[in-house]
C-alpha cells in the first residue's frame, strides 16, 4: 500500500508499516494540525493495525511538545522517528524526546528508518504469534 497525501501544512505518503510526514518550511504542529494527522492515523491504520510514524525533517518547523503526550496515547504507534542530517534539528529531536513514552530514533536516511519501521513492525507480529 502506497497512498500519497497532501495538505497546507505537509505531505504524508502512507506504507503498510509507517507513515512518512513532511511538513512544510515554517508551519507549527499545534493541536488542530495535530488532529488533522490523528485523522489520517485512524483512516489508515484505525486503532489496531501497528505502524511507526517517521517524519522527513528537510524543512524547519516547530512542534507544540504537548502533541508528544497526546501522541504517546495512540496504542497502535510503534514508534517514532526523525529524518535529518542537520544539527540543530538533531538536538531539538533529542529534546523532543523527553516528551514521547514511545520508542524514538533518529536517523540520517529514510532507508534506515524504513528498516527500524518494519522490524518494530515484524517484533510485534511476532509477539502476537506467541
Amino acid at each position: 500500500m502506497e497512498k500519497k497525501l497532501k495538505y497546507t501544512f505537509g505531505e504524508f505518503t502512507i506504507y503498510s508499516n509507517y507513515m512518512v510526514a513532511v511538513m512544510r518550511e515554517g508551519v507549527t504542529i499545534s493541536n488542530e494540525k495535530y488532529d488533522a494527522i490523528i485523522d489520517i492515523t485512524k483512516k489508515y491504520y484505525g486503532d489496531s493495525k501497528p505502524f511507526v510514524y517517521i517524519t522527513h525533517r528537510n524543512n524547519s518547523y516547530a512542534i507544540n511538545p504537548k502533541v508528544y503526550l497526546e501522541t504517546s496515547k495512540i496504542d497502535n504507534l510503534l514508534g517514532f522517528a526523525v529524518v535529518t542530517g542537520e544539527k540543530i534539528m538533531i538536538d531539538n529531536s533529542d529534546i523532543e524526546k523527553l516528551f514521547l513514552q514511545k520508542p524514538f530514533e533518529i536517523f540520517s536516511t529514510l532507508e534506515d528508518a524504513y528498516k527500524w519501521a518494519n522490524k518494530l513492525c515484524e517484533n510485534k507480529s511476532d509477539e502476537s504469534l506467541t
